[in-house]
């Protein structure tokens, strides 16, 4: 997706638009996705029966519904919003303010390159769906709409404001730029090859029942007949020449998805907003207001210290339900950095806040054994069932899983701690896999405080600490295991300052 000049008076008109006149095309084929295993099926596997003409008969109903989509479908730039037009029988009239379109994301697929053509999405805060999906504009009208749409923003009352304007520059600052050793390093790092051998076991399952069978029981032969191939007493080495080869193959694949989802990563900065371009085959750029960023989280795994890397996240107002595989949503800003390229990024785009942190207040003096529970629990759980099938020494080797469970409790909640300042309130927890996530107070919405049974006892509650977006499944910061008369204490702090402050999505 190469960026050229747009011309947004093009799209000014105050007539009518329609889409490409391939996105019939392009709507079908991404219909027939969720019917593409069926449909090998039915091509390699089926028997040629008349049933087989139904689907013959679904592909023409797709084919009509799409043409009849695009014939449908159509939009006007007007002032101070987008009107869509949609529907034949029931007529739908959508009108979309700019100044409501916090996220504008443009997906290229390799078949939308080849025609220059590009998807656009337009998401405004919290919203699950996108206010308007285009499929398809030509490149050029898609990259001038994003312009449009970001001057248009920087007109509003609202944001005539801010110091800078959005439209003050359109070749924009370059924050991260990632050469192809970096994105090679990722794909060490990650572990984005197990996603191949799900997805193949998951296609090998649909396809036929019985086929999984056949495939593992063939691999476990041929990887039986190898270790035996080494002759008595060269078992151990068999194995471990088995384990170092399936570990090369899952780095390979995941160094080849990291080249494809992050070949010619550039973040750029345009005034406020925030633009991010990635991908070798299929292209995806989105841009948003960096105002909008809810939360911060830098992750760093092992291989991340080996390689001294981290990656740097953050969760926006716009929910993600990114299709493609891939989200549409800006999520990660540095998906792998130096610790110093990361706090610079940090220190930024919110150059008031003082990172990294320096005071970490400790958790509740009974955090490790607050974390040890569960792994007590479930290890008497699967001793007991290996008792019951196995006897004693099944028992005996989950029980020496209680050891290391405890020194991993106890070496969690040793790095583990909170830190709250006048403008942020942060978190760090793990140790093998070590994370820290801070939200500026104005971001926050609502504070929670609960408590178990166990936490009760202990004296100890956690706080959890909610802001707009994110991914939905549960609340972006939380603050674990705090002495009670703590939590309550700063519960009570972090609800006054967000009652005296406004609310900053």
């Amino acid at each position: 997706m190469t960026p050229t000049t747009p011309d947004a008076s093009t799209l000014e008109a105050t007539d009518e638009r329609r889409l490409h006149p391939l996105s019939w095309f392009f709507v079908l084929i991404q219909q027939l996705k969720q019917f593409i295993v069926p449909l090998l099926v039915l091509l390699f596997l089926g028997r040629g029966d008349r049933n087989d003409l139904w689907s013959v008969v679904a592909i023409c109903l797709l084919a009509a519904y799409s043409i009849w989509q695009y014939y449908t479908y159509s939009f006007r730039i007007d002032r101070d919003s987008l009107m869509i037009r949609s529907g034949l029988f029931e007529r739908k009239q959508r009108q979309i303010p700019f100044a409501r379109i916090h996220n504008v994301a443009l997906h290229q697929s390799l078949l939308h390159r080849i025609f220059r053509v590009a998807e656009v999405r337009l998401e405004s805060a919290g919203g699950i769906k996108p206010e308007a999906e285009m499929r398809v504009l030509t490149l050029d009208d898609a990259l001038a709409l994003e312009a449009l749409v970001r001057r248009r923003r920087s007109e509003t009352p609202g944001a005539a404001a801010a110091t800078h304007s959005d439209a003050e520059t359109e070749s924009g600052e370059v924050l991260v730029s990632l050469s192809n050793a970096e994105v090679i390093r990722l794909g060490l790092i990650s572990n984005r090859g197990m996603l191949v051998v799900a997805g193949v076991f998951a296609v090998l399952a649909q396809l036929n029942p019985d086929l999984l069978t056949r495939v593992l029981r063939g691999w476990l032969q041929t990887l039986f007949g190898y270790v035996l191939s080494y002759g008595h007493g060269h078992e151990v080495a068999a194995i471990v020449t088995l384990v170092v080869i399936f570990i090369v193959v899952l780095r390979l694949f995941s160094v080849t998805l990291a080249l494809l989802h992050y070949t010619d990563f550039q973040l750029e900065l345009h005034g406020r907003r925030l633009t991010l371009v990635r991908g070798m085959l299929a292209r995806l750029r989105t841009s948003t207001p960096h105002r909008r960023i809810q939360t911060w989280t830098l992750h760093e795994g092992v291989l991340h210290r080996l390689f001294k890397r981290r990656t740097l996240e953050v969760s926006t107002a716009v929910l993600d339900n990114g299709s493609h595989g891939q989200p549409r949503s800006l999520r990660e800003l540095a998906p792998i950095g130096t610790p110093a390229l990361c706090d610079a990024l940090i220190h930024r785009l919110l150059p008031q806040v003082k990172w990294p942190v320096r005071d970490w207040r400790h958790l509740h003096r009974f955090a490790g054994w607050r974390l040890f529970v569960p792994h007590l629990f479930w290890t008497l759980v699967l001793a007991f069932g290996a008792y019951w099938n196995l006897g004693i020494l099944g028992a005996g080797f989950f029980a020496c899983w209680l050891p290391w469970g405890g020194y991993l409790a106890w070496r969690h909640a040793r790095m583990a701690g909170y830190a709250m300042d006048d403008r942020i309130v942060a978190v760090r927890d793990g140790w093998w896999t070590r994370r820290w996530r801070f939200a500026e107070i104005g971001k926050v919405q609502a504070v929670l405080l609960k408590q178990s049974p166990v936490d009760r006892r202990l004296g100890m509650a956690t706080l959890l600490l909610d802001t707009a977006g994110g991914s939905g499944l549960g609340a972006p910061l939380v603050l674990h295991y705090l002495p009670e008369k703590e939590a309550r204490a700063l519960q009570a702090t972090l609800v006054h300052r967000i009652s005296r402050q406004r609310l900053r999505w």
